[in-house]
């Protein structure tokens, strides 16, 4: 049964959740964090000593107390992120939950889960997930002292930007998750790369797999179609997770990479040397392009009649959508309305992985931006 109001205005938000205890068991506690998406505004926090408990209790804990929060801000949609794996494939639904002490727990996250209209988890590493190890920290440090001690604070002053108004009748987004290709040789070695046939390296073949997988393990919005471009080293990393779902790749050929023309194949360095006014120009106006190239503009506006066509046949349907450096980046600066230079100023990770809602109505919503935790250890 789903218990969220529909009608309820959109509010998405970040849940970042720990804990743990010195002993396991031992002195626990745990620490929770709701963020605004964008912005990485603190809108709560939360934390509390448990007294004595396992880690995965504490960790638990910290998930329910993070939802909380979250309900309290009135969220419709929640990102929760933890380092802990065995929370996130459990509430996942991937991994049985076994422990008996876990059982009470899980169900009453899951519980919290149905109040949202949607709730998706992932994994981050610890390093990332800084600030709700600290607050899990001091409530272990309480704990150990035999301490009881809580927090709870709502950060009004974090407000944030609302989002935009729509019809209530539009009904849910197109989901667009943008997977940039793996490594080539011209991209180890940074230099222009075109529409050129250059093949994935051996590590791109790798990259491609472990996007694969991590693409195939969704269990919330899994993916339903698969669009790419044209050029062999993205239809490369398009074939994996094709292979791995079941499902065909639709070209397009609107999303290509940008031509660079004579700088193809040349280092950064080198066409600022050889063709310094030219460069000039291309960093400083988008209608600029390089000899027999293309421009940034010339690049949006296909991209834009590319995204359309997405738009136009995948109706609330979640896509994956394999291209390319500049291609991604124009998608997410169209989705944030951010002007066309802001290209240069957003870095994207090969293999990484994007998400973007775009809406009946117009707006667009950035669900997450250059990840590449899959990638980790390769």
């Amino acid at each position: 049964m789903t218990l969220f109001d529909s009608s309820a205005p959109e509010r998405r938000v970040t849940v970042e959740a720990d804990g743990g205890s010195r002993g396991n068991p031992g002195p626990a506690g745990y620490g929770a964090v709701v963020l605004e998406p964008v912005t990485r505004a603190v809108l709560a926090e939360a934390a509390e000593s448990l007294g004595t408990v396992t880690n995965n209790v504490a960790e638990y804990r910290g998930l329910i107390a993070g939802l909380d929060a979250a309900l309290a801000l009135g969220a419709t949609h929640v990102d929760v992120r933890m380092d802990s794996k065995l929370v996130v494939e459990q509430m996942s639904g991937r991994w049985q939950i076994k422990h008996p002490d876990m059982k009470p727990l899980a169900l009453q996250a899951k519980q919290l889960v149905r109040e949202f209209r949607r709730v998706t988890f992932t994994w981050i590493p610890r390093e990332i997930n800084k600030h709700a190890d600290r607050l899990a920290n001091e409530a272990m440090d309480d704990a150990a002292a035999g301490r009881t001690w809580s927090r709870r604070v709502m950060a009004e002053a974090s407000t944030p930007v609302a989002a935009p108004r729509r019809s209530p009748d539009m009904g849910p987004p197109t989901t667009t998750v943008l997977l940039r290709h793996g490594e080539t040789r011209l991209s180890v070695e940074k230099r222009f790369s075109g529409p050129t046939a250059e093949p994935l390296s051996a590590r791109g073949e790798a990259q491609a797999a472990a996007a694969a997988a991590r693409l195939a393990s969704r269990t919330v919005a899994p993916l339903e179609a698969i669009v790419c471009s044209p050029v062999a080293r993205a239809v490369a990393t398009a074939q994996p997770v094709a292979a791995a779902l079941g499902l065909d790749i639709l070209i397009e050929d609107g999303l290509r990479e940008t031509d660079f023309g004579d700088w193809d194949g040349y280092l950064f360095a080198e066409v600022a040397a050889k063709w310094p006014a030219e460069m000039a120009a291309w960093r400083d106006d988008p209608d600029a392009a390089p000899p027999h190239g293309e421009s940034l503009a010339a690049t949006a506006r296909r991209v834009r009649q590319a995204r359309d066509r997405i738009l136009a046949a995948h109706p609330a349907r979640t896509v994956l959508v394999v291209s390319h450096v500049t291609p991604i980046k124009t998608l997410v600066r169209m989705a944030l309305d951010a002007p066309l230079a802001a290209v240069h100023r957003m870095h994207l990770d090969l293999a990484a992985i994007s998400e973007i809602a775009w809406y009946a109505d117009g707006p667009a919503v950035m669900r997450s931006y250059n990840e590449t935790f899959h990638l980790e250890g390769l």
